[in-house]
């Protein structure tokens, strides 16, 4: 099972002497990441600071950066924070249980997502 996945970044994080750092790693996410995520202080304070700690703990490398801090990813792009984002909802995507149905008019069996959220 891959736990590690690099990426390059859209834009890339300036750091203060003008150096792009486009290169990095991140790992899946652990229940613990999130639950101490949101014990952060920066987090109780300001609930829409999750993003930036959960992708602090979890990219464990950028080129040329030596810590991987909140600070550091509050002061991306915002390109490269949606790249970011999108990246940690793919890898760490749990599939939705499918079921198996047969379609009363023609009898073709297939799988289907079950959804928990509609009614219907």
């Amino acid at each position: 099972m891959q736990t590690v996945y690099e990426f390059t970044l859209p834009k890339g994080y300036m750091d203060a002497q003008g150096g792009i750092h486009r290169k990095g790693k991140m790992r899946l996410a652990t229940a613990g990441d999130e639950i101490r995520a949101t014990r952060d202080p920066r987090v109780v304070s300001n609930p829409s600071y999750l993003t930036l700690v959960v992708l602090s703990y979890v990219i464990t490398e950028l080129e040329g950066v030596e810590i991987m801090t909140a600070g550091v990813i509050e002061q991306l792009f915002t390109a490269d924070l949606a790249f970011l984002q999108d990246m940690y909802e793919r890898i760490n995507d749990v599939e939705p249980p499918r079921t198996v149905v047969t379609c009363p008019a023609c009898g073709h069996v297939h799988e289907v997502p079950v959804n928990f959220t509609r009614e219907g």
